[in-house]
């Protein structure tokens, strides 16, 4: 029978040869566990990189396969208007005197009233005026303009005195609470000259009559929709979608971007205000609400327009010098 002794402790050159052990141990699980991590990590990576490639380049892809979406009737990014039916314009009413005079005169004169822009390009025999209209729908001045000028408008287009144009425009789009109302009625009014021509300038005066305040969330593309089909839209199905899509915003800010480079056919006018309204190619600067001004602009752009075509059409003769007579000789006397 055996009897065990008492187990010697190990040296301190023992233990301390068995702590470095065990830290070196932990040491390599630790250097394989941060292996382990940092390949997951640039795997997850890799992974990350090449959806968002994938993403990107179908993206890509489906823009290009897609084409830039163009309203259709739009000339150098307006919409003609060739008659005006079925809108009432807003009164205008004019301060008269009903007062008569105590002691009338006997040789008072009737006064000759001022021809109207009609009667002066019929007469005159002048081409129709151009008048070009730069919108956005929800600039007051806009409102204002058009409220004023409705009934003058429709009668000099209807007589042809006149050709009318609008360009809606996209200025105020940081004006409506983040919804770019003034982006989306823009491209709402190229859906409208698209699918329904002939209701295009209903819609047009729909959109500046009931116009929401600057600073609101402005109408829904549902609402605007509703207000095209509204206004007589031929097509309601292809109206409400085009709208509802926004089809043609992506249009509507090139074609603002375009006026604000440079307004054809004016020497070297842009778009820097709104509303911007071009009669023969110079800017109206007069009061908004002051039809006779704006009518009286209109005039003048007309007679100088009429006089420039008569020095292009008949140049001025070039004054010739006839020749002097000669002096005729006295006859001599017969003797």
């Amino acid at each position: 029978m055996s009897i065990d002794g008492p187990t010697p402790e190990p040296s301190a050159s023992d233990r301390r040869e068995a702590v470095r052990e065990k830290a070196q141990q932990v040491r390599v699980q630790q250097s394989r566990a941060r292996l382990v991590r940092r390949a997951a990590l640039v795997a997850g990576a890799l992974f990350a990189g090449a959806a968002v490639t994938v993403v990107v380049a179908w993206a890509v892809a489906a823009t290009a396969s897609r084409p830039q979406l163009e309203p259709r009737n739009a000339s150098a990014d307006g919409f003609a208007i060739s008659s005006i039916t079925g809108v009432v314009g807003g009164e205008t009413t004019a301060q008269v005197d009903a007062t008569p005079s105590a002691t009338p005169q006997a040789d008072a004169k009737t006064p000759t009233p001022s021809p109207t822009v009609s009667e002066s390009v019929a007469a005159s025999a002048a081409p129709p005026v151009d008048i070009r209209v730069y919108v956005d729908y929800l600039s007051p001045g806009a409102r204002e303009w058009q409220l004023a000028n409705l009934q003058q408008l429709s009668s000099w287009v209807n007589q042809g005195a006149a050709t009318l144009t609008y360009h809606p425009v996209s200025m105020l789009a940081a004006k409506s609470n983040g919804t770019k109302y003034s982006l989306r009625a823009a491209g709402a009014a190229a859906c409208m000259a698209t699918y329904s021509p002939d209701d295009f300038f209903n819609f047009n005066n729909e959109l500046l009559s009931r116009q929401p305040a600057v600073d609101s969330d402005g109408y829904s593309d549902d609402e605007l929709a509703n207000l095209a089909i509204a206004s007589g839209a031929d097509d309601p199905k292809e109206v409400r979608t085009c709208i509802e899509t926004g089809a043609f915003s992506s249009w509507v800010k090139e074609a603002t971007e375009r006026a604000v480079a440079e307004i054809p056919d004016t020497d070297g006018l842009a778009l820097t205000s709104i509303p911007m309204v071009v009669v023969n190619g110079q800017a109206y600067v007069g009061a908004l609400d002051d039809p006779a001004e704006f009518s009286q602009f209109v005039m003048t752009s007309a007679s100088d327009a009429f006089y420039k075509s008569q020095e292009t059409a008949t140049p001025t003769p070039t004054p010739t010098s006839s020749p002097s007579p000669k002096a005729s000789k006295a006859p001599k006397d017969k003797p």
